[in-house]
Formats: C-alpha cells, sequence, structure tokens
C-alpha cells in the first residue's frame, strides 16, 4: 500500500509539473499588449515547402500610428490611403488565387475519382 501511495504521488507531482509548463508554452503564444504596442509571439510558418519560425514581431496597437525604429510615428494620410489600397488589392489576388487552387484541387478530385482512388 505504501508503494501505491509514492507511485500516486509521482504521478500527482508530474502532471503538476506538465501542467505548469503547458501553461508557460501557452503564455509564450499570446499576443500581449505593452503600452501602445503589440508583441506578436512566435509563429512557426510554412514558406517554400520549409518551416520557418517568425520572431516576436512589435507592431502598433493604436489606429493610424506605425513603428520606424522602435518608435511610434503617426502615418500620413496619404500613406494610409496607399496602404489601404495595397490592401484591397491583396485581398482581391489572395481571393483569386484561392479560387484557382480550388478549381485546380476539385479538378484533380474529379479525375481521381475517374479512375476509382
Amino acid at each position: 500500500m505504501k508503494r501505491f501511495k509514492t507511485f500516486v504521488e509521482e504521478v500527482e507531482n508530474k502532471s503538476e509539473v506538465a501542467e505548469e509548463q503547458l501553461d508557460e508554452a501557452s503564455s509564450a503564444f499570446k499576443t500581449r499588449k505593452i503600452g501602445r504596442m503589440k508583441l506578436i509571439p512566435i509563429r512557426f510558418r510554412t514558406v517554400g515547402g520549409k518551416v520557418v519560425a517568425q520572431r516576436r514581431v512589435k507592431k502598433s496597437a493604436v489606429k493610424g500610428f506605425t513603428l520606424r525604429g522602435g518608435k511610434l510615428v503617426r502615418m500620413s494620410p496619404g500613406e494610409r490611403m496607399r496602404r489601404k489600397r495595397a490592401q484591397r488589392r491583396g485581398a482581391i489576388k489572395r481571393r483569386a488565387k484561392m479560387a484557382r487552387a480550388k478549381m485546380r484541387r476539385m479538378r484533380t478530385m474529379r479525375r481521381r475519382k475517374a479512375l476509382g482512388i
């Protein structure tokens, strides 16, 4: 009976340690707000078929401001307009590319179905 109690205690201790490690890991992946900046943590992305870690990125948390040289600077109206146009253009391009990829995927699935795969 004594052995069983020590075993249970060891398992409980290990589970507590695992929970603490999980909490630390999850807090590392949360976006933190530091004053007027947002600190975006490490994200893993695939670029060109390779897994790449995108490091901690600092971004402005204030609308109409951007980070330059570690300081928040107000964007000019022209810059805001250019960014807005670029984002709209990028959204249209992403939508078109996604539609093209979807069409190709559906074509491939039709061929696979015809082959009985």
